[in-house]
């Protein structure tokens, strides 16, 4: 079935993608192409990151005994991420 597809029709395919999306928008798009086939593919075999909620386990606390360095056990990760312009470019 893809033995046809050779190189010249994948370069045909990439360079289409480059026009349409534009080559400032391609990694975020593969990116979130990758992130939805990941979760796709956990919710089809049925892991999922909460099923170990109770089983924490605490960080140990900073030696120097900074209360500011410790982090608790429960403490999100927050990434920031700009925002995304509306006008399409």
């Amino acid at each position: 079935m893809f033995n046809s597809i050779g190189p010249l029709e994948i370069g045909i395919v990439l360079l289409i993608l480059v026009i349409i999306f534009g080559p400032k928008r391609l990694p975020g798009l593969g990116k979130s192409i990758g992130t939805g086939m990941r979760e796709f593919k956990d919710s089809v075999t049925g892991a999922d990151k909460d099923d170990d909620e109770g089983k924490q386990t605490e960080l140990p606390a900073a030696e120097s005994g900074d209360a500011a360095a410790a982090k608790p056990a429960d403490a999100a990760e927050t990434v920031e991420t700009p925002p995304r312009s509306s006008t399409g470019a």
